[in-house]
């Protein structure tokens, strides 16, 4: 049954389905239905919501983005804490293996693929350490800062939109590397650190809070790169911070340089995380 899913899936007009599910959830159409369906179906916690009352919200995207009560996600603090930037589950972690990441048990793919052919920028990260995060239907969609950094550039790298749960991970090869992808690249206290935000089936869009929906874009679908590196006054986002947030479920992975990252030994693969929550801390410089 999950070969056929799967099968399924290389068939399908990805993009079309997933315009047609944005333009839907931007409607107002149904929406009172639709959002206390969705509640109903994946156990949505609104007593987190800063508005709780589901009608409140104009459109369903409006309600799956939803912010969340000051209090909801407390930051983890310390100078050399490294945060979770999404509630979800961890898809996988640890560290990269020269230039090959973990997708799923006994498949890999590849760190300068993912990162859109950008030698310079894959060079940061040969041996590095990664933490890959499965946002499912029910959980908060705002992605944050993992630790403290100023906006470089930005990188839109067009593809397909296969699903990204469990099934199709363990069997869609290079699934992180083929699908839509908005690459964030930061400049922080241990050097350059990525956090991908990756497009999947019926994701109507991705945002980021400094430059508004990277996908789907309009015009040609080709690789565009956005420079911020000399924006007045710098982009600069503190730890927990808002960068983005999906519109419909995705995966957000986040790229380390070597020797930066001491990962909380108790997180492992299918560990559920939340927003804030301690991931690692910074290794101490010798």
């Amino acid at each position: 049954m999950s070969s056929l899913f799967v099968l399924i899936q290389y068939l399908l007009p990805h993009h079309f389905l997933s315009r047609c599910v944005g333009f839907f959830a931007e409607g107002s159409f149904l929406k009172d239905f639709l959002i206390r369906s969705f509640i109903r179906r994946y156990g949505v916690d609104m007593t987190e919501a800063a508005i709780s009352d589901p009608t409140e919200y104009p459109n369903f995207n409006t309600f799956f983005t939803r912010e969340l009560k000051a209090d909801a996600r407390p930051i983890a603090t310390g100078g050399n804490a490294v945060v979770s930037p999404a509630d979800g589950t961890i898809n996988a972690l640890g560290t990269i293996q020269r230039d090959q990441i973990l997708q799923a048990k006994n498949r890999n793919y590849d760190l300068l693929e993912l990162l859109a052919g950008d030698h310079d920028l894959a060079e940061e990260f040969l041996d590095g350490s990664f933490v890959t995060v499965y946002l499912s239907p029910r959980d908060y969609h705002r992605v944050h800062m993992p630790i403290a950094g100023q906006l470089l550039k930005t990188i839109h790298v067009p593809g397909r939109l296969f699903s990204v749960n469990k099934v199709t991970t363990a069997s869609v090869p290079n699934l992180f590397a083929r699908n839509e992808r908005a690459i964030c690249v930061f400049q922080t206290s241990i050097g350059i650190v990525c956090v991908v935000l990756v497009g999947a089936m019926i994701v109507a869009g991705i945002e980021t809070v400094w430059g508004g929906q990277i996908c789907p874009s309009i015009g040609p679908r080709q690789i565009k790169v956005s420079d911020h590196s000399n924006h007045e006054p710098p982009i600069q986002l503190i730890s927990g911070a808002e960068m983005g947030r999906f519109k419909l479920g995705s995966t957000a992975i986040v790229l380390f340089p070597p020797g930066t990252l001491e990962i909380d030994q108790n997180l492992k693969a299918d560990s559920s995380i939340r927003m804030g929550q301690m991931l690692g801390t910074l290794k101490q410089s010798s």
